[in-house]
């Protein structure tokens, strides 16, 4: 049986929710080996003067254990 792990990270992107997704992923392969997926919690924004200044996410990284084979 594989035993992954999860973690909670917020990230954010002057250029979209996607982009901050990918930041967040960026992020946690720093320090975090065998990212399996990324799952969106909460995604939001920040609003100045009637526009979109950054996006935000709230995501939960899940990793492979070291010693653990993905089937």
């Amino acid at each position: 049986m594989s035993m992954l792990k999860v973690i909670e990270v917020l990230a954010e992107s002057p250029d979209g929710f996607e982009a901050a997704t990918e930041a967040a992923v960026a992020n946690a392969a720093e320090t975090v080996r065998n990212i399996q997926s990324v799952y969106i919690k909460d995604m939001n924004a920040q609003v100045t003067d009637g526009k979109i200044t950054k996006y935000r996410v709230n995501a939960k990284i899940s990793f492979m254990l070291d010693g653990q084979s993905a089937t």
